[in-house]
């Protein structure tokens, strides 16, 4: 059997099929690379069966190419180009590098304007594009969605600096699985002008790097750009969070001392990068005072840019995804990294490399990182005990009573438009006596279940937009608005909302017994 296979290889190497073992082809297997290259170059035939000279032939390569086996569409459409434009200068750049074409539509026409190159033959169409049906964002907006294209080939006249250029943009992708596509310009120039296509190179490159009112989010193994995120950022202040006054001033000095003192880090001779951990009951403060945070950052002279990470998710793995989110906060770097639920990100399959960005060989000066967690006791000591990872814990407990009776009086306000409840001072404070041990959230939870209650058993109270609670945070980010006036010799057991809001407190206190014996259980 050994002898019949080693007869069968000799035999195919004697027709240059295999190479022998140093690595070298017959010469047959050459003269046979040489037959095919002098053979005619296949041409698109028009209807009456002769070529079709006025078929642009990149084109014409490009779908005959796409129909058959490949094995570097690369390759063939750069050739194509090259006989198709002898005299022009080819740059190929990767769509997700350099985005020419978004570039263009985001500044004025006098800097940089393109527009699609119809085909001057019926054979082949002018571009190969998907539409699709795009659903809305938010279907409580009344919107219908809309209709995005994905293009996959189409050839483009791309103004820049008074110059021309020919642009074809093509999905090069080689195989009927291969992940991810890869996506390229073909910028075709004079020689004289090749500096000005690397001037819009580094023009849009740059443009692209910058953040304009963005806020970089990583999410199922990308980076993207958000700004919805950054808008909800913007709403968030340091003079509406509930915090106690000291560990508020602690926060905010321990965050702008850091990007001030670059110079005394460097004296000192010690890395220049910070962690923190925000910790405690969900629901106490600690994602409004990231973002009240993130916002006083955006403000500085010299903004600090934020990155924010939802998840590791990535195809190449949760390894793979750690390494993209701290190479891309070294190349931001002076920037604010943060990772919520951190108990939650880091799982024992990856704390090791997870450990090692933070504090391997890798330089991470200029990083600020701050994690939060709702059970630090699932932190590794790794991350929750040593200083060169997280150098200082953060607790958010939940509020005391002052700060209850400060909750309550933002409820007052936002029910003070209706005359039908009353809502006197002494029931901010009498609701605040009953709710200890109790986290903003819960507490919201307690008017909202309260006057959800009054409102389907009354047939005139309607609360409108005072049950909108809107984002996660309205229970910590508040306006405490003046006293709407009501006495405090109110008998509060006629007032509707108190005997409701008991109620529901204590509903709320049987759920919490349940979970503190499940969670005892469970240690």
């Amino acid at each position: 059997n050994h002898d019949s296979t080693y007869r069968h290889r000799d035999q195919k190497m004697e027709h240059g099929i295999f190479p022998d073992r140093f690595g070298k082809f017959s010469p047959s297997f050459y003269s046979q690379a040489q037959r095919r290259r002098e053979q005619p170059q296949h041409q698109s035939t028009g209807a009456s069966g002769h070529p079709d000279d006025s078929t642009d032939r990149t084109t014409a390569k490009f779908f005959q190419h796409t129909s058959a086996p490949r094995i570097s569409s690369d390759a063939v459409i750069a050739a194509s180009l090259k006989r198709q434009y002898p005299s022009l200068q080819l740059t190929t750049v990767p769509v997700d590098n350099v985005d020419i074409l978004a570039y263009a539509s985001s500044v004025p026409d006098d800097v940089a304007s393109f527009h699609q190159v119809e085909p001057e033959s019926s054979v082949f169409p002018a571009d190969l594009k998907w539409n699709y049906y795009l659903p809305p964002a938010r279907r409580l907006d009344g919107s219908k969605g809309g209709i995005a294209t994905d293009l996959h080939f189409g050839k483009f006249l791309y103004r820049y600096k008074g110059a021309e250029f020919i642009v074809y943009l093509a999905e090069c992708r080689d195989g009927s699985s291969s992940y991810p596509p890869i996506v390229n310009y073909y910028i075709l120039s004079s020689p004289p002008e090749v500096h000005l296509v690397e001037s819009l190179l580094m023009t849009a490159g740059h443009s692209a790097f910058e953040l304009k009112d963005e806020i970089w989010v990583f999410d199922g193994g990308r980076w993207q750009k958000s700004r919805e995120l950054f808008d909800s950022v913007q709403k968030s202040s340091w003079d509406n969070v509930i915090l106690d006054e000291d560990m508020k001033k602690a926060l905010i000095d321990d965050h702008t001392s850091f990007f001030a003192s670059r110079g005394q880090y460097e004296r000192l001779k010690v890395p220049w990068k910070r962690g923190l951990i925000y910790w405690g009951p969900p629901g106490n403060g600690k994602t409004i005072s990231i973002k009240a945070m993130m916002k006083t950052l955006s403000e500085r002279e010299e903004k600090v840019p934020s990155l924010y990470v939802r998840n590791f998710v990535s195809y190449g793995g949760p390894e793979y995804a750690i390494s993209m989110i701290f190479a891309k906060a070294r190349q931001y770097a002076p920037c604010y990294l943060i990772f919520e639920d951190l108990d939650s990100l880091v799982t024992d399959g990856v704390r090791s490399y997870f450990l090692n960005e933070i504090d391997g060989l890798k330089s991470n000066d200029g990083i600020f990182i701050v994690g939060s967690t709702n059970h630090l006791e699932r932190l590794d000591p790794g991350l929750s005990k040593r200083p060169s990872r997280f150098d200082r814990k953060y607790f958010f407990p939940d509020p005391n009573l002052e700060q209850r009776v400060a909750y309550c009086k933002f409820w007052q306000g936002k029910l003070k438009s209706n005359k039908d409840l009353e809502f006197p001072d002494s029931l901010c404070k009498a609701i605040a006596e009953i709710t200890d041990g109790f986290s903003f959230a819960y507490i919201q939870e307690a008017f909202v279940a309260a006057l959800l209650v009054i409102a389907r058993d009354s047939e005139t109270l309607d609360f409108g937009s005072a049950l909108e609670v809107g984002s996660e945070d309205d229970w910590v980010s508040v306006d405490v608005p003046d006293s709407n006036g009501g006495g405090d010799d109110t008998d509060l057991e006629k007032l509707i909302l108190w005997v409701e809001i008991k109620k529901q407190i204590e509903i709320l206190r049987q759920g919490m017994g349940e979970e503190r014996q499940r969670r005892v259980r469970f240690q």
